[in-house]
């Protein structure tokens, strides 16, 4: 190394990758890429050259989040935001104000509730009445598989006890058959097809004002879960073309298009004019930083166990008693073997699939198909996934390594949280309960993993997610900590923890270049402001960061100091 780099970083710790123990040194990069090392990168320091000083910190590759929603989380964040109240009485008056100070919205849209805060985790139209009963009402709750709305809304759409339950979703009842508010999965659609759609501005600014809050975390790039009409915005494809055009894009990015599971096998050929009319738009844009590609497409295969609509082999351990005394599996949104066919062709397109899989029988399903896929098209690199597996059925763990399918964790859920306690525990039972993410056994087995957050469903910080993978529970001051840790035989080293989020994440997303630090590879890097493996494990989550850089660019730098930030 003989000339002069544009940043050196020095002074604290370097994460390299999950097989080298974090160590001091230093780190030089030119060009948006790492071009020296320790010794030879402090010899690279020049007249010219940037020092950012690590002050005892931690510098590690840039996260890449697998599985997140930006711009819906963008969107909820500018609409009414329940995601800072944790009761029934704190939603309620937040709705409350949201309505007054917008008396000119002609809905109230929202979301961010969590189903643990109600009564079997369903909240009642009559409450949104008293405070909103002017006006439809409605609310996605922070897992976005189920709606709260008033009886305005319901009024609006002509939803009563004569409407049927859609193929793929549910509406919840009183005895006598009338519906009370709540609609889960497909059902969500009967009443948000008559919400305003977002405006073009709206979900502008709402993928910048995303982007600005991942960034802050250290979030360098990301993969879109669902990219296509869906809920009350359409396509957003053009909205990340319309940043790298004007350059407020500076993530790498992956969009997911959206499977639309009341449509079949003739939406394929649409799908692959969509991801080529993509990759012909992004690539006459000709930027080097913040790209869009659209070469994956998300299919979500069952809902959650909150709602008994994940898709599980054996029937559930309570039912809903709605009339109907056969035992309740969940819902498969695609049939088996359009499943198999579906993943088939569009494998042999090209396509990268990325699944929501959350019931056992989900999983299977989502494995079958691919088994199925491999042995119609033979090996591909296309770099497979499936997201959640919350419940895996222990014959189905070996088959991910066998099949080379990355297994894309939201590792913030592997706990006790009320959720998890009051709503899940009492369907699954203890033997099932007992097999939910099981990321150590795949990470013994040989699976690959990838990681991400499904933020706005929960936070977006990767040191969150860190925590729970390393500890199994939540950090001891979150309000909703348990003492004792779920499955902690399950749990990850956090080299292996953050090695996901970084290099598994990168690797689905084909960015072979980045995810470690070492010479050559793109320099989009993450400062926090400690080294979290020379601490207790049980400060993870207290880790902050400092400053975020993509391809050597600075993205983010915190106003807030390294020693401050450590208190």
């Amino acid at each position: 190394m003989t000339s002069n780099a544009d940043t050196v970083f020095t002074g604290g710790t370097v994460f390299r990758n999950a097989l080298l123990t974090p160590q001091s040194g230093a780190v030089a990069v030119s060009d948006g890429r790492i071009v020296a090392l320790d010794a030879d990168a402090r010899a690279a320091i020049g007249p010219d050259t940037e020092i950012v000083d690590l002050r005892g910190g931690l510098l590690l590759p840039g996260f890449v989040d697998a599985h997140v929603h930006p711009i819906e989380a963008g969107l909820e964040q500018l609409a009414c935001d329940l995601s800072a109240e944790r009761t029934p009485e704190g939603y309620l008056a937040t709705i409350a104000a949201y309505a007054e100070a917008h008396p000119e919205r002609p809905w109230v849209v929202g979301g961010g509730w969590q189903q643990a805060a109600f009564p079997g985790g369903t909240p009642l139209a009559a409450d949104l009445d008293r405070v909103v009963p002017d006006r439809p009402v409605f609310l996605q709750n922070r897992d976005h598989h189920g709606a709260w709305v008033n009886t305005a809304a319901l009024r609006l759409a002509g939803i009563d006890h004569t409407t049927p339950d859609p193929a793929d979703g549910r509406i919840e009842r009183d005895a006598d058959g009338t519906p009370n508010g709540m609609l889960h999965e497909g059902a969500r659609s009967l009443v948000s097809r008559f919400v305003p759609v977002d405006t073009d501005e709206d979900v502008a600014a709402a993928l910048i004002a995303a982007q600005q809050t991942l960034h802050g975390f250290g979030v360098t790039g990301w993969q879109d879960a669902i990219v296509g009409d869906y809920g009350s915005h359409t396509d957003t494809s053009d909205a990340y073309l319309q940043a790298m055009a004007d350059g407020s894009l500076t993530s790498d990015v992956v969009g997911a298009l959206w499977w639309d599971r009341d449509r079949g096998l003739e939406q394929i050929d649409e799908l692959i004019a969509r991801r080529d009319a993509i990759a012909r738009r992004a690539a006459a844009l000709g930027t080097t930083i913040g790209r869009f590609t659209a070469g994956t497409v998300k299919i979500m295969q069952d809902g959650i166990p909150e709602n008994r609509t994940a898709a599980m082999i054996d029937p559930y351990l309570r039912t809903c008693h709605c009339g109907d005394t056969a035992p309740e599996r969940g819902i498969s949104f695609l049939e088996p073997a359009t499943l198999v066919e579906a993943v088939t062709r569009l494998d042999a397109a090209g396509f990268q699939v990325h699944f929501h899989a959350i019931g056992d029988r989900a999983v299977r399903e989502c494995l079958d198909a691919l088994e199925a896929a491999r042995e119609r098209n033979g090996e591909s690199d296309n770099r497979h996934h499936i997201a959640h597996v919350q419940i895996v059925h222990p014959d189905d763990l070996p088959r991910f390594a066998r099949l080379g399918v990355t297994m894309n964790m939201q590792a913030l859920w592997a706990t006790w949280e009320p959720q998890m306690v009051e709503l899940n525990l009492p369907l699954l039972g203890e033997d099932r309960a007992s097999w939910q993410y099981p990321f150590g056994d795949a990470a013994r087995l040989g699976t690959l993993l990838c990681a991400g957050s499904d933020w706005p469903v929960t936070t977006p910080d990767p040191w969150q997610a860190l925590h729970v993978a390393v500890n199994r529970t939540l950090p001891v001051d979150d309000p909703d900590h348990h003492p004792e840790p779920l499955n902690p035989g399950q749990s990850l080293t956090l080299g292996a923890a953050i090695a996901a989020y970084t290099l598994g994440s990168n690797r689905i997303d084909h960015r072979d270049d980045t995810g470690v630090i070492e010479v050559g590879a793109v320099a989009d890097l993450v400062l926090v402001d400690r080294d979290p493996f020379a601490g207790p494990t049980t400060e993870i989550a207290h880790t902050r960061t400092v400053g975020t850089w993509i391809a050597g660019r600075r993205v983010f730098t915190s106003t807030t100091t390294s020693t401050e930030q450590g208190t």
